[in-house]
């Protein structure tokens, strides 16, 4: 299906890999890794045909499609969830186009014996069979249950795309490619967004997707259950077998270390032919053995030891000075959005040293109390930091702060201080930024290497309590080691986040877990919170409570007519939903102006006949919304 062949990509001179071949076949679902910047993202652009290679060739199939989550994702405005997700459906929604003009003409017209009317009876029967084809009947029950899959709630599917948060919008990125009869999937870190719920989901969809599916992911638990194939980038080169991320760093092991016993064996022969070759050199009588032994030795065939890429971060987390015995103290916190409670009366201690977990489902609310404690917005409720408390902040989107323009240095310089600014070269080094990579521009790192910059940039500033917030997200495995050393050894105070249980195993001595609004403390380490709750693993803690959902089989397919008439209502909704929002825009300007100047108000006539008929139109359109509402309801 997929053939790649002595592929070679160059950046300034430096082959990113060279000479890389590879076959890829139905079934296969490969696990692209390696360590952030070795050119995995690149390999993907390469095989969606973003980006040409230097040298080599790509052979497809004829008619292959090929689909491509990318990390940057621009959708165009004023489309619903579920608009934005049809756009899977180009075919169809051309056939249903087609479709609402032909019964508009039956409709209207009234020339049922003409032969115009004839041919558009047989329009009809062509594009309606055509329709059935193409899964016309289906798409939207398959598009509602791939939604649903991905962790979208009903209530949203007809939100505009432009007020949900670029995770979401990379959901339903997500959801159009996986509802399109693609050939090859290929995936940039899909499950950076996803709450673990979601990624269960994803988990066994892919498990049983036909075609082939490559993955660009570091997360470790999601490549073993899903892949069955691991290509690794490194140096240069591509490391290639048919096992899963775990097995296939077992096998490379056991591969390299058979690789330095026989190259040790070869060494020691090699060196022993050389001595006779000299101890015969000395004799004329020998001279001709000398030569033939010369000879064989120019013949043998060195052995090569796969190189590893063994460059990691040198990361610490100095305590800027000692702060008092309490350094969080959380009260009565409660925060909403509009309608929707977030957090509610949440009280909470943290003394110094204290090492915290948050775990629990997206949407609990861990984010959140986070932020409240780092003051991103106004809550009801008091949280007070104790004496000397220095707090270093690193958000879930951290990287997204930093300004692409400007070079890794100037990043650096401009959030040093006087008294650390001679160190930021050093600190870079320690990062993997060195030589002339400081002189390279934000904008063209790869995801893993901006969250490597923001956690240099982190320790420009004096901490003694660490907020973290998914600081593992874009970062390489080697990566998430290193940094998992340096939390552990850290002296001060850490708060974390995080749904990866290997990630959080040993580092924590207390547990929260959000769920309901409410936080549940457990005393102990991660362990220990799933022996309390008897679980297996990370996941059963973050799943939602067991709901029915509905099945192929059990959905009811939605007629044609049906379909038409709840888009029509939808359409009808939005628009009455539009006119409120203006109206109660409307009525309370006008509020204001008669606030601030009832006695002018109050003589004009006009004004008192135009504000009582906006509060009249308002109240039709209220019951309107609820009739419209309750027919949308009854066709479910």
């Amino acid at each position: 299906m997929l053939n790649i062949h002595n592929l070679s990509v160059s950046f300034g001179g430096t082959y990113l890999f060279e000479e890389v071949t590879f076959r890829m076949g139905a079934g296969d679902r490969v696990g692209l890794v390696g360590k952030n910047g070795a050119g995995k993202s690149t390999m993907l652009k390469i095989l969606a045909k973003d980006f040409a290679p230097d040298s080599g060739s790509i052979a497809t199939e004829k008619e292959v499609r090929i689909g491509f989550l990318r990390q940057d994702i621009d959708f165009e405005q004023g489309r619903t969830v579920l608009e934005e997700a049809y756009q899977a459906f180009t075919d169809i929604k051309e056939v249903e186009k087609k479709l609402e003009e032909i019964n508009h003409q039956l409709v209207t017209r009234t020339d049922y014996e003409s032969e115009e009317y004839s041919q558009i009876i047989e329009n009809l029967s062509d594009y309606t069979h055509r329709f059935e084809l193409l899964g016309g009947y289906n798409y939207v029950g398959d598009t509602e249950k791939i939604l649903l899959g991905l962790g979208f709630k009903r209530e949203v599917f007809n939100n505009q795309t432009e007020t949900f948060s670029g995770g979401w919008r990379m959901r339903i990125e997500l959801a159009k490619l996986l509802l399109q009869a693609n050939d090859i999937l290929l995936l940039d870190e899909p499950t950076n967004h996803l709450d673990i719920e979601s990624i269960i989901w994803l988990e066994n969809f892919l498990r049983n997707y036909p075609g082939v599916v490559v993955i660009v992911s570091h997360d470790k638990m999601f490549l073993d259950n899903v892949t069955n194939r691991t290509i690794e980038i490194s140096l240069g080169k591509a490391y290639d077998f048919n096992k899963p991320y775990s097995q296939y760093l077992e096998l490379r092991h056991e591969i390299r270390e058979k690789q330095l016993a026989t190259q040790k064996n070869q060494a020691k022969k090699i060196e022993e032919t050389e001595k006779l070759i000299e101890k015969f050199r000395a004799k004329a009588s020998k001279a001709s053995m000398a030569q033939s032994l010369i000879k064989k030795l120019d013949k043998v065939e060195r052995i090569e030891v796969d190189e590893d890429d063994n460059s990691v971060m040198n990361i610490s987390f100095p305590v800027s000075k000692v702060p008092g015995k309490v350094v969080i103290e959380a009260e009565h916190v409660t925060k909403a959005y509009g309608d929707k409670t977030i957090l509610e009366d949440i009280s909470l201690l943290v003394e110094r040293g204290s090492k915290i977990a948050f775990v629990g489902q997206n949407g609990q609310g861990k984010s959140t109390f986070i932020k409240a404690i780092v003051n991103e917005f106004e809550f009801k409720g008091s949280i007070k930091l104790g004496h000397n408390v220095q707090v270093g902040y690193f958000a879930q989107n951290q990287a997204e702060y930093l300004d692409g323009e400007i070079t890794l240095l100037q990043t650096m310089e401009d959030a040093a201080t006087d008294t650390n600014r001679s160190k930021v070269r050093d600190m870079l080094g320690s990062f993997l930024f060195r030589g002339d990579d400081v002189e390279k521009k934000v904008k063209v790192l790869s995801g893993g290497e901006r969250n490597r910059l923001a956690l240099c940039k982190l320790l420009l500033q004096p901490i003694n309590v660490l907020v973290m917030d998914e600081p593992t997200n874009h970062l390489d495995i080697k990566s998430k080691n290193v940094l998992k050393a340096a939390l552990q050894k850290y002296e001060g105070t850490l708060l974390l986040v995080s749904h990866d249980r290997d990630f959080l195993k040993d580092m924590s001595n207390i547990v929260y877990e959000f769920k309901d609004k409410k936080i549940k403390e457990y005393l102990g380490d991660i362990n220990y919170f799933l022996e309390q709750r008897n679980l297996e693993n990370m996941r059963e803690v973050e799943k939602k409570d067991v709901v029915k959902k509905e099945t192929p089989k059990e959905a009811v397919k939605t007629s044609y007519e049906d379909q038409k008439k709840n888009k029509t209502l939808q359409n009808r909704l939005s628009k009455i939903e539009s006119q409120i929002q203006q109206l109660e825009k409307d009525i309370q300007a006008d509020d204001k102006a008669l606030a601030s100047n009832y006695d002018k108000h109050a003589e004009d006539a006009n004004f008192f006949t135009a504000y009582t008929k906006k509060k009249t139109e308002l109240d039709k359109l209220l019951e309107d919304w609820e009739t419209v509402q309750e027919e949308i309801d009854q066709l479910g």
